[in-house]
């Protein structure tokens, strides 16, 4: 399992008051990406963030608008999900959109929570969408990745 070794932080409910955070989501695979950001979404507003859903086509649409978000928001949360196909275009598509969203974060120093993911199979998105199946769930920890990362800068930032 993939989520073998992850960290196990987690946010006060309510200790979010007042931080804004952008959720942008990619419309493909739409079935993964709804529950994606449903658990996104719902794990923001139990800490206490204001939250917005921001929809895109694709995944590589991803990146432009959450630099436009990072301006107006304290963190963004990017959603996505790219699945292998027979073509080199997948890793492509997920080089671009984890480079870019890096890219972001480290020059406006906006936290972004990356819960783009990049499967092999449908089943391994469903896997790791939160839903009652899952075994993971990669938009509540984008999510979490996001306000925590918020939550440390401030603090750098009152030091």
């Amino acid at each position: 399992m993939s989520g073998e070794g992850s960290p196990t932080i987690t946010i006060e409910p309510g200790s979010a008051h007042g931080l804004r955070v952008a959720i942008v989501v990619s419309e493909w695979n739409r079935d993964i990406t709804d529950e994606l950001a449903s658990q996104a979404q719902q794990a923001g507003e139990t800490a206490g963030a204001e939250v917005t859903v921001i929809p895109v086509v694709g995944a590589l649409e991803i990146p432009v608008v959450v630099k436009k978000a990072t301006q107006t928001y304290d963190a963004v949360v990017a959603l996505g999900c790219v699945i292998q196909g027979g073509t080199p275009h997948f890793d492509h598509v997920c080089n671009a959109v984890t480079y870019g969203l890096t890219k972001i974060a480290v020059e406006t120093e906006t936290p972004v929570g990356n819960g783009v993911l990049t499967c092999n199979t449908h089943e391994q998105a469903v896997d790791r969408a939160g839903g009652p199946t899952a075994h993971e769930n990669k938009g509540a920890e984008a999510m979490i990745a996001a306000i925590h990362t918020a939550q440390t800068l401030k603090s750098m930032a009152a030091d």
